[in-house]
């Protein structure tokens, strides 16, 4: 059952186009000049997924939430697909400080992260969630308490905590 206040991908994607399109720019600037994946493209992949669940959006910061999941997926099956075959998952990286992350290196590799993402998951979900919102969804601390259901304040501490654990997992440190 959906409220009348609900909205399809197709009403929200015309207003949050620009915002996923720079989005998507920030993933891909550190790609090479050849990467087959344009922002541009990212976006429509993401846009066709979020079409085809015939999903609903409370507002606009759920959209965005779904989106960040979409485009992580993208971006992650993109770089398995090219990875095929090689010892090293070659040119798909990403920036950590985009993400906040002080790992004293500039970039590490997009499979990496989403490794890091499942294994961040399996010690805290609720922290995992929040670091791909922030990362994929570009949400603020409020947007995400919004879609987690949590104090502001919560998200922050909980920023804290998964920064240092992802920093140090970047670092080859283990607990």
């Amino acid at each position: 059952m959906s409220s009348e206040h609900e909205r399809s991908p197709a009403t929200l994607l015309p207003q949050a186009y620009d915002e996923l399109r720079a989005l998507a720019g920030r993933y891909l600037a550190g790609e090479r000049a050849e990467h087959t994946l344009q922002p541009t493209a990212l976006v429509h992949e993401a846009w066709v997924r979020l079409s085809a669940g015939h999903q609903r959006f409370a507002d606009r910061t759920h959209f965005f939430a779904v989106a960040a999941t979409a485009m992580r997926r993208i971006l992650v099956d993109h770089a398995r697909a090219r990875s095929t075959g090689r010892r090293k998952h070659a040119d798909a990286s990403v920036s950590v400080a985009s993400a906040g992350i002080d790992a004293g290196a500039a970039e590490f590799e997009l499979l990496e992260l989403d490794d890091l993402l499942e294994q961040l998951a399996r010690f805290d979900a609720r922290k995992a969630r929040m670091v791909e919102l922030r990362f994929f969804g570009g949400l603020t601390n409020d947007q995400i308490a919004g879609v987690l259901g949590v104090a502001r304040s919560t998200v922050a501490e909980d920023w804290i905590v998964a920064r240092a654990w992802l920093a140090s997992r970047v670092r080859g440190e283990r607990p």
